[in-house]
C-alpha cells in the first residue's frame, strides 16, 4: 500500500489545482493520501450514520476540511459542528473529529494530528482503527487529550457524551460490519 506523499506547494497552488485527490495543506505542503481502502470507507460510513442518528441537531459531515492555527488545513474523516460554514472550510473548531486509520496515515492521525487538533480547541478527538478493531474517544483538557471511552472485541459497546449533552450508544461490532 503506498504512504503519504508530500509535495511542496503554495496555499494558492493548493487550491488552484483541477481535481484534488484527497489532501490536507500543512506548513507549505501538501500532503496526499493514498486512496481508501473499502474498510475505511465503510466504517466511515456506518459510523457517520451513528452519529447523524444520534447527534440530533448537529451537523456530522465526511471529508471536510477544517482551518486549524499554524498554518495547517487538515481533513478529517468525519467532523461534527453546530453550524455549517460560512466558507469553504470549517474555521469553528468541530465538536469532534474522527480519524479512521490505515496502515498508510496512522502516525499522521495519531501523532501529528492529534496535537494539532487539541491545539485548535477540538472538543473530542475519535480514533476508530478497523485493523485492531477498536475505538477510543478522547477529550480536550486544555493541556492535552483525556480518554474517555475505550471500545474493542472485549468491550464491543459503550456509550459516548458529545458537547456535554447528547449522549451517543455504540456498538463497535456495528461500526466494523463490512
Amino acid at each position: 500500500m503506498p504512504g503519504l506523499e508530500r509535495r511542496s506547494m503554495s496555499y494558492q497552488e493548493w487550491w488552484a489545482l483541477p481535481a484534488k485527490p484527497k489532501s490536507e495543506w500543512v506548513d507549505g505542503e501538501v500532503v496526499v493520501n493514498s486512496p481508501a481502502s473499502f474498510a475505511h470507507q465503510d466504517a466511515s460510513f456506518l459510523l457517520t450514520a451513528r452519529l447523524r442518528a444520534g447527534l440530533s441537531g448537529l451537523h456530522v459531515v465526511q471529508d471536510v476540511g477544517v482551518q486549524l492555527p499554524n498554518n495547517r488545513v487538515r481533513v478529517p474523516d468525519i467532523s461534527v459542528i453546530r453550524q455549517p460554514p460560512q466558507q469553504f472550510l470549517v474555521s469553528e473548531a468541530p465538536l469532534l473529529v474522527v480519524e479512521i486509520l490505515s496502515p498508510s496515515t496512522r502516525g499522521e492521525d495519531t501523532v501529528r494530528k492529534s496535537g494539532e487538533y487539541a491545539a485548535a480547541g477540538i472538543g473530542q478527538y475519535w480514533i476508530l482503527d478497523p485493523e485492531l478493531a477498536a475505538l477510543d474517544i478522547y477529550a480536550n483538557s486544555g493541556s492535552g487529550w483525556t480518554p474517555q471511552l475505550h471500545l474493542d472485541a472485549q468491550v464491543p459497546r459503550g456509550t459516548a457524551l458529545v458537547d456535554g449533552a447528547h449522549e451517543i450508544e455504540l456498538d463497535l461490532t456495528s461500526l466494523l460490519a463490512g
